[in-house]
């Protein structure tokens, strides 16, 4: 194995293991102390426990639950996004399975919250934090994940707005059959686990790139080489210089723009570059293989 691939290797398990423990960290703290329901299929998972303890005063371990529920989505992953993307995935969802019903409790135990409001904000603050390290080591965390990929992927969306509005039904049915107040403070958190992802996460959304610039084939070398993006140059005039420039026309991720933006202002100092935000695109968008 080359040393480039074997850094990114080690890179990928440090990442998926950190998100693992951050995740477990979270139900054990402050999903648990809010008796909240995260939604997704760990929201399934802990509301399938909360059911089976209060009506059959039966205790299932989250890792039977978790497992079963994710073995449908992680078989559709495996055929149709990537392979070593849904074994990096699945490694996520064994190790934050087993250390959610087995980590310590002797940090746990030091930490109480007594407002759901706070355990609502941060927690789901938390869990888009471990979520977004699992999707910058090219994994996810399973469940609904698998699915927001997919449809992502395929469609190039952002597709995450669409998750939360299919974890309201999950959140419904825990108001139905517990409390409502502890189902509203679980859209709170899953709202805000929600819009903290697409903050640390930029990684499904796009940005238009017009460049006006003077050197015009460095910049396309350089847009080329660092996203594998393609760019459609326009003949363009100054009318206040009366020059003659080209104008470029790139859409590429939103990861990428910035670092680009950057290296082009040292490549053309003089360049001028208006970034948008892209709310879609049609066509062929060079996306990353999984694999």
């Amino acid at each position: 194995m080359p040393k480039r691939e074997r850094h990114y290797t080690a890179k990928r398990l440090a990442l998926i293991l950190t998100g693992s423990v951050i995740f477990a960290f979270n139900i054990n703290t402050f999903v648990q102390a809010g008796s909240l329901i995260p939604g997704g299929f760990t929201g399934l998972t802990l509301l399938i426990q909360a059911c089976c303890f209060r009506f059959a005063g039966v205790r299932i371990p989250f890792t039977i639950i978790n497992y079963s529920l994710n073995a449908v989505p992680a078989f559709i992953s495996f055929k149709f996004i990537g392979k070593k993307f849904t074994i990096y995935s699945c490694l996520m969802i064994a190790a934050s399975g087993l250390l959610t019903d087995f980590m310590p409790s002797m940090f746990i135990e030091n930490i109480q919250f007594h407002d759901t409001l706070l355990a609502a904000v941060f927690g789901g603050m938390l869990n888009a934090f471990a979520i977004s390290l699992c999707l910058f080591a090219d994994a996810t965390s399973g469940g609904t994940d698998f699915i927001a990929v997919f449809f992502a992927e395929k469609y190039r969306k952002d597709t995450w707005s669409y998750i939360f509005a299919g974890n309201c039904i999950i959140l419904a049915a825990a108001g139905f059959l517990f409390t409502l107040d502890k189902a509203l403070y679980s859209i709170i958190f899953q709202f805000t686990a929600t819009m903290s992802l697409t903050f640390f996460y930029r990684g499904y959304q796009q940005r238009t790139l017009f460049i006006v610039t003077n050197k015009p084939d460095e910049v396309c070398a350089l847009i080329y080489e660092e996203s594998s993006h393609g760019v459609t140059a326009l003949d363009g005039t100054g009318l206040y210089t009366k020059e003659d420039r080209k104008v470029l026309y790139s859409v590429v991720s939103a990861g990428e723009a910035e670092r680009l933006v950057t290296k082009i202002k040292k490549i053309d100092p003089e360049s001028f570059i208006n970034m948008l935000k892209t709310e879609s695109v049609a066509g062929k968008f060079y996306i990353k293989p999984k694999d």
